[in-house]
C-alpha cells in the first residue's frame, strides 16, 4: 500500500479546501471537512492525468488545519500555512517546477480543444473560453511578483512561464509567498480552471 497522503485542510464558515500538500494542485473544496476529503478523493484519477504515473497517492492523512477567512467561501484557498516554510530541497523543487509545468500543459490543452463560447454555469454566469485563458495569464504573472520575479510588460506568456518554472527549480528568491506556497496555489489555480472549461465544453 502507498504511503499515506498528507493533507490539510483551510477553514471557512462553511466551505473547506482540502490540499494535498506533497502534490502541489491536488486541491478541492467541499462543505465542511468530510465533503472537502470526499471532493479531494473523487478527483485523484483526474490530477492523476496531469501528475503522470509517479502519482501513487495512499490513505489521505489530515496533518493539521488553518483558518482560511473569506477565501474557501469566496472560492479560493488562500492562508499561508506553516507547511509552506518547509525549504524546498533541489530535488523537491525540480519536481514541483515539472507539476507546475504539467498544470500548464493541461490548461493550454483545455482550451485548445474547448469552443470559444463555454455552457453557462449552474446561475446562468462564468467566463467562456477567451476570457478565462487571460484571467489565468494575469493571474500568473500576480503569482510571479509574490516570489520578487518582475516580467517587463508585455512579456509573451510563454516566457512568463518559463521564467516562474526556473525561479522555482533555482529555489528563490522568496517573497511575500514562500515558493511551496506559490506552487501550490498557481496549480491549483491553474487546474481549477482547466477542469472548469472541459466541464463546460459541448
Amino acid at each position: 500500500m502507498s504511503a499515506a497522503t498528507r493533507v490539510y485542510l483551510e477553514l471557512g464558515r462553511s466551505q473547506v479546501f482540502a490540499s494535498a500538500l506533497d502534490w502541489p494542485g491536488w486541491c478541492r473544496r467541499g462543505r465542511g471537512e468530510a465533503g472537502a476529503l470526499a471532493a479531494l478523493a473523487a478527483s485523484a484519477d483526474r490530477y492523476g492525468r496531469v501528475a503522470g504515473p509517479g502519482f501513487a497517492p495512499g490513505p489521505l492523512e489530515v496533518v493539521g488545519r488553518v483558518a482560511g477567512g473569506a477565501g474557501p467561501d469566496f472560492g479560493a484557498p488562500m492562508s499561508r500555512t506553516p507547511w509552506d516554510e518547509e525549504p524546498l530541497d533541489p530535488a523537491e523543487a525540480h519536481r514541483f517546477a515539472t507539476l507546475l509545468e504539467a498544470a500548464w500543459l493541461a490548461f493550454d490543452s483545455a482550451v485548445a480543444m474547448a469552443p470559444s463560447a463555454l455552457r453557462r454555469g449552474p446561475r446562468g454566469g462564468g467566463r467562456d473560453r477567451d476570457a478565462i485563458a487571460e484571467h489565468v495569464r494575469e493571474a500568473e504573472r500576480t503569482y510571479a511578483r509574490k516570489v520578487e520575479l518582475r516580467l517587463p510588460p508585455r512579456t509573451p506568456w510563454s516566457a512568463q512561464r518559463e521564467a516562474l518554472a526556473s525561479t522555482v527549480r533555482a529555489g528563490g528568491p522568496m517573497g511575500a509567498w514562500t515558493l511551496r506556497q506559490a506552487v501550490r496555489r498557481g496549480a491549483w489555480h491553474v487546474l481549477d480552471h482547466a477542469w472548469e472549461i472541459e466541464d463546460r465544453s459541448g
